[in-house]
């Protein structure tokens, strides 16, 4: 080829690469300013703490109002269960804390205000850990780290021994509740759980919180006990973003009694209840705080 076309055809590639590259820029742009799909991944505007909620919407928790930001209805950063439970536990100051489904790291905060040495948040659900993550960064919380996973593994695999594990809303999700109860006791000398239980006087046969239930009741054997299991279903409640339940369909809840027993035959043997709901509208619940001597 002479040098001349050489020329003209090396500057008509560059010409070309040059007006694609525009192409892009002027794409990006009119995006920017209102046109184009690129705009769904970019927020204008000031940047700030809303936003970072926005990101993510289906909130359940609201945030303290000094915050200045909307998000859900549910104040759970001054939850009065935990304050009942700390009540109880007594103080958490540079202790280990494990906790289980913070959810969107309201409870988190409150924990960290007693300033414990450290807080393992375990979160399995993924979008409701990443807004754990914007709470920590909008709340500026420093002694909590949250991880994404499946508490049991946790429980089986990790060697730390923590002083206080909060389990607010996890118990009555869980296939096994019972290996749970069982793991924790190895975990930990002192735990609080919030939960929903089983009961035929709170939630008779035509209540339709019974709803959810299917099969037969199971019958396990725990440490000579006779423990009675009731399975549920989600019914594709799942589906929804905002479902912030278990990892798996398939969960039991314990009858009441039996719950208790469970725990002192783990060794517990101060168990203390409260907030008990027979009437809450999804079945009935309470507050059980356990402890045993080191």
């Amino acid at each position: 080829m002479p040098i001349t076309a050489f020329i003209v055809e090396k500057l008509r590639g560059l010409a070309n690469r040059l007006d694609a590259a525009a192409t892009r820029r002027n794409a990006c742009d009119s995006s920017r300013s209102g046109s184009g799909p690129v705009l769904d991944e970019y927020i204008v505007g000031m940047p700030g703490a809303q936003n970072a909620i926005n990101v993510l919407p289906g909130w359940h928790q609201s945030f303290p109002p000094a915050i200045g930001v909307v998000a859900g209805d549910s104040a759970f950063y001054q939850d009065p269960r935990i304050a009942w439970a700390l009540e109880q536990h007594g103080s958490i100051e540079n202790q280990a804390i494990l906790e289980f489904g913070p959810l969107e790291g309201g409870h988190t905060y409150f924990l960290e205000q007693h300033n414990p040495a450290f807080i393992h948040a375990i979160e399995a659900n993924k979008l409701s850990f990443l807004r754990c993550l914007i709470t920590k960064e909008i709340l500026g919380m420093s002694r909590a780290k949250f991880f994404i996973g499946d508490l049991m593994q946790w429980l089986q695999k990790t060697e730390v021994h923590y002083d206080l594990i909060v389990a607010s809303g996890v118990l009555y999700h869980m296939q096994d509740p019972l290996l749970m109860l069982e793991l924790m006791a190895k975990r930990a000398n002192a735990f609080y759980l919030w939960t929903h239980y089983m009961s035929d006087a709170a939630m008779p046969q035509d209540d339709p919180r019974r709803g959810a239930l299917i099969g037969e009741i199971e019958v396990r054997d725990f440490h000579g006990l006779p423990v009675r299991l009731s399975k549920r279903s989600y019914y594709g409640a799942w589906r929804d973003k905002s479902f912030c339940g278990g990892m798996h369909d398939l969960h039991r809840w314990i009858e009441k009694d039996d719950l208790m027993a469970a725990i002192r035959a783990l060794g517990f043997t101060d168990v203390r209840i409260a907030h008990d709901e027979p009437d809450h509208r999804n079945g009935p619940a309470f507050s059980v705080f356990a402890r045993r001597e080191a």
